[in-house]
């Protein structure tokens, strides 16, 4: 079955693969069903508040525990140091898939980053591409992964159950969750928002109500599924930002049931209830918000993840295109399909742009002169995916992604044809 998720935090979620796996009105009892061990899968500390707190408990064939030394690996993960601080807005094409056999964390390259990984807050974005399945688990104890797929269906398999995400759709996995990505198509290529802070949520719709954006009824947890495996498999660990691993005799993937609420889930993009204005201007890009991972000053984020969905424009004398703008947030824009309304070219899908904190961006030229003159009427934008990773805290880019090839060096150039139209003798 799939459930419901994200509707409240005091919301408890549970599965079993076999029938009375999940024990009833016990959470440890001395001898669990079908001799499985008792695990408790902590997403946050033992004393948050209620409505903060995320736990789950697992009942499993072999315990987490039981793992032998883990060693680091001589291969880590590409993208290498932050680079050089730079003011600049950047863009960049999609990164090419590799041609060498490469998995889902082999495939992972770091772009950007706001925080040591030992930080409490902050998050880290990469870009993945992959043209084989996973055959070792993983596991990243630096925070909460949100998967954006740009190319190719994902199956991944998680202790708690499997989710399969195709693009068009995200999926969320907890810090310190074991998964295995394996590629349902040849080749993957996406994004990845490793989110060090407060986990992922609903925003709050204030004035907007009881309805609206992202409903609580579309995201889904998986089902209990578990691997009864007895033949070598490899577990590798990302910890304070390096891969780490050991050999195991048997699947970690091997939990029966379980309860609670630090669990994956997916959610499909195509069933967010777009908000927008009926009468005049663009409104802020907050109404497109999906989820959000809040830091401890009200309404500031330490992460939201906004998307601009296909969606009806009928804004009356109204320039319709994002205005041009200066914030205190950092913008990291990324394509899933078709084009943005803001860039007429040069924005691709895969490919992704960063705008930092007080940087002035907005529509390029040639989309802004059609903007200025266009015969307003009721359109639908349509064939289209865009997103935003945006964070309160400055986002570096690292040393691969200021050299890289796939980075525009002629960026700037999108804005230099915006004409000089002042005249003080008409109004």
């Amino acid at each position: 079955m799939n459930l419901e998720y994200l509707s409240g935090f005091g919301n408890e979620f549970a599965s079993e693969a076999l029938p009375g796996a999940l024990p009833v009105g016990q959470n440890s009892p001395q001898k669990a069903p079908y001799g499985l061990y008792t695990e408790l899968f902590s997403g946050t500390a033992f004393t948050m508040v209620r409505s903060e707190a995320r736990r789950t408990w697992l009942y499993r064939i072999q315990p987490s525990a039981n793992h032998p030394a883990f060693v680091k690996l001589a291969r880590q993960l590409a993208g290498g140091p932050l680079g050089a601080v730079t003011p600049n807005r950047l863009r960049w094409n999609p990164l090419d898939v590799p041609s060498e056999p490469t998995d889902f964390v082999d495939g992972l390259v770091g772009m950007v980053a706001n925080s040591a990984l030992e930080k409490p807050s902050g998050i880290s974005i990469y870009h993945y591409c992959a043209n084989r399945s996973m055959e070792r688990v993983f596991f990243n104890a630096d925070g909460e992964l949100l998967i954006v797929p740009e190319q190719g269906r994902l199956r991944i398999a998680t202790e708690l159950g499997v989710l399969e995400v195709e693009p068009l759709e995200i999926v969320v996995l907890p810090r310190g969750l074991k998964f295995r990505v394996e590629l349902l198509d040849a080749q993957a290529r996406g994004y990845v928002a490793e989110n060090h802070g407060a986990p992922l949520r609903l925003p709050d719709l204030g004035p907007i109500g009881s309805n609206g954006l992202a409903n609580p009824r579309d995201f889904l947890t998986p089902v209990a599924h578990y691997e009864d495996l007895k033949k070598p498999t490899t577990l590798v660990q990302k910890f304070l930002g390096e891969l780490w691993a050991c050999e195991l005799d048997h699947s970690s993937l091997n939990v029966v049931a379980w309860h609670g609420n630090n669990v994956p889930y997916k959610y499909d993009l195509r069933r967010f209830n777009t908000l927008g204005t009926v009468s005049f201007d663009h409104p802020d890009p907050s109404i497109f918000t999906v989820l959000t991972s809040p830091t401890s000053t009200h309404g500031l984020a330490n992460l939201d993840f906004v998307i601009f969905p296909p969606r009806w424009m009928v804004a009356e004398n109204t320039f319709r295109p994002p205005w041009f703008h200066r914030n205190l947030m950092n913008e990291y824009m990324g394509l899933i399909q078709g084009a943005y309304d803001a860039k007429a070219e040069g924005f691709l899908p895969g490919g992704a742009s960063l705008h930092s904190c007080m940087s002035a961006h907005g529509p390029d030229g040639e989309t802004c002169t059609k903007a200025i003159n266009v015969e307003l009427a009721p359109h639908k934008i349509d064939n289209t995916m865009a997103f935003m990773f945006e964070t309160s805290q400055v986002l570096r880019p690292t040393q691969f992604a200021l050299e890289c090839p796939q980075l525009q060096n002629t960026y700037d150039a999108c804005w230099a044809s915006l004409p000089a139209t002042f005249n003080p003798n008409r109004r």
